[in-house]
């Protein structure tokens, strides 16, 4: 009866962990994860015929069944979405993908038409038992690529070890997740294992779902970036000083242009609330003595980017948002927007002080080496430049954008 308990407990909690994982894959689609929630699927249709089978006797159907399930399709999707998930060259997921429709359907059609021997128990009824020298010759494939497709994966993320670690550690642990659920298939569908097997694949579940969960919640920001954030705005509010931008006798050639920060107020000596005027406009009239009225630039870029490539320019773009808020105190706004309806489109909204704050914007070195990353990583650019004819804002608008 412990056997029949625990056939009936791995199912509800398979096919709980799977409801859940759509759910969740449907907010944000993406192939990865359908790959996953297939392998899901196929692990809880599997555990399904565990239980008749532990409470009656296994028989040729639920034998079947369960062989597919937890020995063909379980790791072979696992690792197709691993492949997709980590790897980023086209080529690499194309060949995947072939390979995957090849090991799906031939070994498929083998476990389904091959026939068996030996008597069925009540217990996980293990491969070799069962199945003739084919058979296992079909599954023994299937095994290898899982493993040999989740140790490339792992191999692509140490190679993003140096430019992007944080984001190469959490790849890593979410392999980690992903292997430890095809190990624990292949276990059980090659040794069965008893009561022992029934408490595994509970484990492979919680691997699988805490796998999914960890991919959906990539890292966004490095230790730090808040600080760094925060430093060069705090002082431009009056009082302290910048602590992480560098200090001025070490400033290239490109900040010998750079006005000093007393010569002007950040809010008095332009006022572009109202003046359709503010970018790109006129010189003011009247008032302080002739003075200059500040003219803003405004710039949109609107990005197109590669298909499962967006993770990575976002990272690039979190860097650079970063070093353009430490080392530029002329960009007055620079937000990095992503596009619910397009999941494949960004928006760069910026605002600089004037034209000469723009054209130090575009020979900073961070802005250069964004340019050069990202080139792989996008497939269209469209830039559109902006006049003020209007506007309102709070206060605390850019605390809001970046936050401290």
């Amino acid at each position: 009866m412990v056997e029949v308990g625990l056939a009936f407990i791995c199912a509800l909690v398979a096919w709980s962990a799977t409801a859940a994982l759509i759910a969740r894959g449907i907010r944000d689609p993406r192939l990865f994860m359908a790959a996953w929630v297939a392998s899901a699927v196929a692990l809880a249709i599997a555990l399904s015929a565990g239980f008749p089978g532990a409470l009656l006797d296994f028989s040729a159907a639920t034998f079947r069944i369960f062989q597919i399930g937890v020995g063909l399709l379980g790791p072979l999707l696992l690792a197709w979405g691993a492949v997709e998930y980590a790897v980023v060259e086209p080529r690499t997921r194309f060949g995947t993908r072939l390979v995957v429709t090849t090991l799906g359907i031939v070994p498929l059609v083998v476990l389904t038409m091959d026939r068996l021997r030996g008597q069925f128990g009540n217990g996980y009824p293990a491969m070799r038992e069962h199945y003739d020298f084919l058979p296992g010759i079909a599954l023994g494939l299937v095994h290898t690529f899982a493993f040999v497709a989740l140790a490339v994966c792992a191999a692509a993320a140490l190679r993003r070890m140096g430019e992007q670690p944080r984001r190469a550690r959490h790849q890593l642990t979410v392999l980690g997740l992903l292997a430890l659920a095809v190990l624990i298939e292949v276990l059980v569908s090659r040794f069965g294992l008893g009561i022992l097997g029934q408490l595994l694949m509970l484990g492979a579940i919680a691997a699988l779902w805490t796998g999914f969960l960890r991919a959906l919640n990539p890292p966004r920001e490095r230790p730090g970036r808040r600080a760094g954030r925060g430093g060069r705005r705090r002082s431009r509010g009056g009082g302290s000083e910048d602590q992480d931008g560098p200090d001025d006798d070490e400033e290239d050639g490109v900040w010998g242009r750079r006005r000093k920060r007393d010569d002007y107020d950040d809010f008095d000596e332009y006022d572009d609330y109202g003046d359709d005027r503010g970018f790109d406009g006129a010189e003011g009239e009247g008032g302080g003595g002739g003075q200059r009225r500040q003219r803003l630039r405004g710039i949109i870029t609107i990005y197109t980017l590669a298909e499962g490539r967006a993770e990575m320019f976002d990272d690039y773009a979190d860097e650079m948002v970063e070093q353009v808020a430490r080392h530029e105190p002329d960009t007055l706004l620079f937000a990095c927007h992503t596009v619910p309806s397009a999941p494949l489109q960004r928006i760069v909204y910026a605002i600089y002080r004037d034209q000469l704050a723009f054209e130090e914007h575009e020979q900073q070195p961070h802005v250069l080496e964004f340019a050069r990353r990202s080139a792989n990583t996008v497939v269209a650019t469209n830039v559109i430049e902006l006049a003020l004819s209007g506007a309102s804002a709070t206060d605390n608008l850019a605390g809001m954008l970046m936050p401290h």
